[in-house]
């Protein structure tokens, strides 16, 4: 088997993370909109900022709202020395856990100061407030020493309407690197073949391949060519719209078994009515232009009836 340098490229998943906030969490973030923070008062007296929905003594549900002032002191922090993309402030800051005066428990907040030396615990601090608040966290852009320089004036904010959801971005960076086997893999697909391994003990042919063989843990090193086309072993059909689809509902994911192969991938069927996808129906796979190839399975956009017969339900039940 030629030897191959096993590929590697920066893979970044990103989606809205969206919740509805209930009434507790709703006046927290309506007050922040209004540049005031509440927090809410427990059984035993103590005042939790941010607020809790429930006693932590009882287990009732709280209702007791109370400002607290948007200053107090750090408790303990760390040292940011290469924020990362998203945090609160582009520069080295401190993650510190601040206890509003008014609040009994801390809330965590980042701290504009120039270097370690210029925080410790005790530092008094006040809140630095967005120009334009939403009803956010990061209405509080950050805190800043008690004794810094005032901020720019900012406009007073007219009571606004209740914040009931809050949109939090979740993104996840990562730099992958594939394996020899998934190398080849991927290499076979920008050239347009599908390419499996077999397993030499049970003689089992894994696409993508897996390097080793789940069944018998030995080393899958015989190449295999495939068709591409196969069949449909078990599909969902997709109603429910949501952020960043590509296609409009209803259409049809499903677990395609090429020929010749022991497992299945998932994959779009298209180009039919999803109420006509059904087990056992013989697909096969639509390709993008050869100059748009990638290394890469988007390289198949979907796959599509092939016209055949169906195949017997035995012939793939061992495949679900």
């Amino acid at each position: 088997m030629t030897a191959v340098e096993p590929l590697s490229a920066p893979i970044e998943l990103r989606f809205d993370y969206t919740r509805s906030l209930g009434p507790t969490l709703g006046r927290f973030m309506t007050g922040l909109a209004a540049r005031s923070v509440l927090g809410v008062r427990g059984s035993d007296g103590r005042v939790y900022v941010p607020p809790l929905e429930y006693d932590p003594v009882t287990g009732a549900a709280l209702t007791e709202t109370v400002e607290v002032a948007d200053r107090g002191e750090v408790l303990t922090w760390t040292w940011a020395a290469e924020p990362l993309p998203g945090q609160p402030l582009e520069d080295p800051f401190a993650w510190a856990l601040i206890r509003l005066d008014g609040a009994d428990t801390a809330m965590l907040h980042a701290v504009a100061v120039d270097s370690p030396e210029a925080i410790s615990t005790g530092l008094r601090v006040r809140a630095r407030w967005a120009a334009t608040t939403t009803g956010n966290i990061r209405d509080i852009t950050c805190f800043v020493p008690e004794d810094a320089p005032d901020d720019p004036p900012v406009e007073s904010v007219e009571p606004s309407e209740p914040v009931t959801i809050a949109v939090t971005p979740v993104s996840l960076r990562v730099q992958h690197s594939a394996s020899v086997q998934e190398t080849r893999y991927l290499l076979a697909l920008q050239q347009g073949r599908l390419v499996g391994q077999r397993c030499p003990v049970c003689r089992k042919v894994y696409i993508p391949p897996r390097g080793a063989c789940p069944v018998d843990g030995v080393p899958t090193e015989e190449e295999v060519e495939l068709p591409d086309r196969g069949v449909v072993t078990t599909f969902c059909i997709v109603n429910v719209p949501f952020l960043g689809q590509r296609i409009q509902p209803p259409y049809v994911a499903a677990y395609v078994l090429l020929d010749g192969a022991d497992i299945a991938f998932l994959h779009l069927i298209l180009d039919c009515p999803a109420e006509d996808v059904r087990m056992g129906m013989r697909v096969e796979a639509v390709w993008k232009p050869s100059e748009e190839w990638e290394p890469g399975l988007q390289n198949i956009t979907h796959f599509r009836p092939s016209g055949e017969p169906d195949a017997e339900y035995d012939s793939f039940k061992e495949h679900l």
